[in-house]
């Protein structure tokens, strides 16, 4: 039903997102962390159906846990990852790069064996500047 008086509508910036971590997995803090097929948090890495969702503020070990028995704060922003043999160049910024691993993006989908890590915002001598999240 739409509107008929004015709305108190809650906010919030954002930028720190909480997420279940998945069943039997550790991620880092500084990690590039993904939300996979069933929504939970786990570690980048290459595979088609991940969704990058920004930098782990802590590590979280739920190796021994079931989906959700944990959960990570997971920062959306700008990072610094490492720059795969293929390799992410000045003409890839303003576009998508690739999730290789939890610290890695590239150029391309490796023939759409690789999810979207975000878009490429600059690129220095120590790695790729990934808008994240």
């Amino acid at each position: 039903m739409a509107l008929n008086k004015d709305r108190n509508t809650p906010t919030r910036d954002g930028t720190d997102v909480v997420h279940p971590v998945a069943a039997a997995k550790k991620i880092y803090a500084g990690a590039l962390v993904v939300l996979n097929a069933t929504g939970y948090a786990e570690p980048g890495s290459t595979a088609t159906t991940l969704t990058a969702a920004g930098r782990a503020e802590a590590q979280v070990d739920n190796s021994s846990g079931a989906d959700g028995a944990l959960t990570i704060t997971v920062r959306r922003g700008v990072f610094r990852f490492s720059n795969h043999a293929d390799a992410v160049t000045r003409t890839e910024i303003g576009k998508s790069c690739y999730i290789v691993d939890d610290q890695t993006v590239a150029k391309t989908s490796g023939t759409s064996t690789r999810s979207v890590a975000g878009k490429v915002i600059d690129l220095d001598t120590s790695g790729v500047w990934v808008e994240v999240g």
